[in-house]
């Protein structure tokens, strides 16, 4: 019982996961916390990514077997790691945040091809994969308009 509290307050963020409205907007808020945080600094930011990444395969497919359903609401890793592939190597101004932490959820939400495809994977993989590719999306979307001027940095 002890390693199975353990999944669940890695996989739910020390708990966000449990939130009452919005739990995936309160784990990609935490996210986009750290990835603030760790700006300027690619080692950290990437080192935190695959150690958050890994964390989040093993411990939000255990909650799956706990739980006995697939992509419980309350598991909210992958949120909070998807956020950091929005912002890798961006600048974080205030424009940039907002617009990132908007493209992301959307994509999260609304699971575009191929993302909803990605889902179907089933166990912390198909958990975990859904939103780093929400993740890939947004950034390249963030890109994009970074690079047209929509944006100053």
């Amino acid at each position: 019982m002890i390693k199975m509290k353990y999944h669940e307050l890695l996989s739910t963020v020390g708990g966000l996961g449990y939130f009452p409205k919005a739990p995936g907007t309160a784990g990609s808020l935490a996210g986009l916390v750290v990835c603030y945080l760790l700006r300027g600094n690619a080692a950290a930011y990437v080192l935190a990514f695959i150690l958050v990444f890994i964390t989040g395969v093993i411990s939000s497919g255990k909650m799956e077997e706990y739980t006995k359903t697939t992509d419980p609401s309350c598991v909210v890793i992958d949120e909070f790691a998807g956020i950091f592939l929005v912002f890798f190597m961006i600048p974080m101004t205030g424009l940039s945040i907002f617009a990132g932490f908007l493209f992301f959820r959307l994509f999260d939400i609304l699971k575009p091809p191929p993302i909803r495809t990605v889902e179907k994977i089933g166990g912390g993989w198909g958990i975990m994969l859904d939103d780093i590719l929400a993740g890939i999306f947004a950034h390249i979307l963030l890109r994009i308009l970074l690079f047209q001027g929509r944006f100053s940095i």
